[in-house]
């Protein structure tokens, strides 16, 4: 079996916020607030997010006002 690629591992903040049942918008500002951890890519600064990182946010404790 092959590892996927690195574009395959990563998450788009679209993808992210279907997973999360939340808008796009509020997925960037818990990255923007320092509450969920996201790779910066390309001269747009395009947000990926690692499973990991992902998982690490669903264990911690979610803020009261997560929008």
């Amino acid at each position: 079996m092959q590892e996927p690629s690195i574009e395959e591992a990563l998450l788009t903040t679209s993808q992210v916020a279907q997973l999360l049942h939340v808008h796009p918008n509020t997925v960037r500002k818990w990255v923007d607030r320092g509450l969920l951890a996201a790779y910066r890519l390309g001269p747009r600064g395009d947000r990926r997010f690692s499973r990991e990182n992902l998982q690490r946010f669903l264990n911690s404790e979610w803020p009261a006002d997560h929008s």
